[in-house]
């Protein structure tokens, strides 16, 4: 506790300090003050106040929780700790409704100390109305270890959560705070350390792996000198029904930038007429819906994997284009978008299935194939993920602003780099290209992990490039961008 809340403190002190004349912060130093609760995260609040005040902040504590006596044992010795230093403390009333006039003034920086990981149960009365007070301070906010009203492990907002600016997380992230939901409440994330060796903490067997930029540097070499566009890879892309080319395109064109050295759309007789027109370096091949198991059968010879279900369709020639790949073929392959939805209520069929493979379904697409709806699965990601992946015996990639990427034996990947710029249609297709370009090579795990990271590298890419703009991100640029994500990593 004593490491958590010093180290947070110095967090806190780094990022609030004053900035000089005329900066958003200027002043004599922050006035902070600290809401603590009753559990073990009102102690990290104690001692977060303590060394504050060391640092030079006038600190002020505010206590829901019924007194001293009420308190944690390892909270109460840092309750007695900081009234040892001449530290006040301000009691909030029992009531529905407790005595917050001029609780926050006068103050810059509000430090969240009410609730830790242990909260099970939905927040009520003069604990939710604090809650709601504090998003409505107007002040900076700093939650301790795990925003104030959020589950622990599926970031579900109890009833209310707080929201805020900064959340300085202790020894390692939590599952909850690496979930959409909790994004609106986290604000910026970082991890304090603890001070405990990694073999003797809980991260010994963790629920999941944050994967960061050096994991996927050890994954990217630079390409020798010799290297020729045979031994870059040949993927195949599947779709492109009329009228939704353009997502088979996408995919396509991003697999080219991902480093793919040769890439063919095969698509419906119907549809390759207008590829033709459109597409320079992808080359294309027709599915004859006369034919469509020996179409496919010689569009699959000699490549190395195949990105299946970019603007496919759902119909039942589509279908047989599907279990043809996946049930009758050993390659590796990306299956993406209208491809997932051809497995609802047949997951068993897929888990059979004989090549490795790739799904990347969206909320809703991983929900039809569960029998779930989409709020159902972000209501608890982690789950949903880990019923997909037993359903169905094959790699799964979840998007969203966290992806989280699961395969049986081994704990889920989770990928941060998503943008809310991101949030347009296309993307999904281009995330489908890129990871097909390395799937062969890498397998489906990490080929899904390093996509996800250069997915959303570029497009923090994109932003940079306009200016921090966080709309208006055409799928197609997205694309551009790759090369540039890639050639961090190889420098790295």
């Amino acid at each position: 506790m004593e490491n958590a809340g010093r180290a947070a403190a110095w967090i806190i002190h780094q990022r609030f300090a004053p900035r000089g004349a005329g900066q958003r912060r200027a002043g004599p130093a922050r006035r902070v003050v600290c809401v603590c609760g009753s559990g073990n995260n009102a102690g990290d609040g104690f001692v977060v106040a303590r060394h504050l005040l060391g640092l030079g902040h006038p600190v002020r504590v505010l206590c829901c929780g019924g007194g001293r006596d009420t308190l944690a044992p390892d909270a109460r010795v840092n309750f007695d700790a900081w009234v040892g230093l001449g530290g006040e403390v301000r009691e909030l009333g029992d009531g529905d409704n407790p005595d917050l006039e001029g609780a926050w003034a006068p103050g810059d920086l509000l430090v969240d100390a009410l609730f830790g990981t242990g909260l099970s149960r939905a927040l009520t009365g003069r604990y939710r109305t604090l809650v709601e007070r504090i998003n409505a301070s107007g002040l900076d906010v700093v939650a301790l270890d795990i925003p104030s009203g959020l589950h622990a492990d599926n970031g579900a907002v109890m009833g209310a959560a707080v929201v805020a600016d900064l959340t300085i997380t202790f020894g390692h992230p939590k599952a909850g705070l690496l979930t959409s939901g909790a994004l609106d409440h986290t604000g910026e994330l970082t991890v304090a350390d603890l001070g405990v060796p990694q073999r003797l903490g809980p991260a010994l067997t963790p629920r999941a792996q944050w994967v960061e930029q050096a994991d996927v540097e050890s994954w990217v070499e630079a390409r020798p000198r010799s290297t020729h566009k045979g031994r870059s890879g040949k993927l195949l892309v599947i779709g492109g029904s009329p009228g939704r080319t353009g997502a088979a395109l996408l995919s396509a064109n991003a697999a080219l930038r991902a480093g793919a050295g040769l890439v063919t759309i095969c698509a419906f007789s119907e549809a390759i007429q207008s590829l033709d027109a459109r597409v320079i370096e992808v080359m294309t091949r027709p599915i004859d819906p006369e034919q469509i198991e020996a179409s496919l059968d010689a569009a699959l010879e000699n490549v190395d994997a195949v990105v299946l279900g970019p603007g496919l369709g759902t119909g039942d020639a589509a279908r047989r284009v599907v279990d043809h790949v996946v049930l009758g073929r050993n390659v590796p392959t990306v299956l993406d978008a209208d491809a997932i939805g051809h497995f609802a209520q047949r997951t068993h069929e897929l888990a059979d299935s004989p090549g490795p493979c790739l799904l990347t379904p969206h909320p809703g697409e991983l929900g039809r194939l569960l029998g779930l709806s989409a709020s159902e699965v972000e209501a608890d990601r982690f789950a949903a993920l880990d019923r997909g992946v037993e359903r169905t015996r094959k790699t799964l990639l979840l998007k969203g602003p966290y992806t989280l990427i699961g395969e049986p034996g081994v704990s889920p990947r989770v990928v941060s780099e998503g943008h809310p710029a991101l949030a347009i249609g296309g993307s999904g297709d281009v995330l489908a290209g890129i990871t097909g370009a390395s799937i062969a090579a890498l397998g489906p795990l990490r080929a899904g992990a390093l996509g996800a990271f250069v997915h959303g590298r570029a497009a923090r890419l994109w932003v940079e490039a306009h200016g921090g703009a966080d709309r208006g991100l055409f799928a197609r640029e997205l694309a551009d961008f790759v090369p540039q994500a890639f050639a961090a990593l190889v420098q790295a």
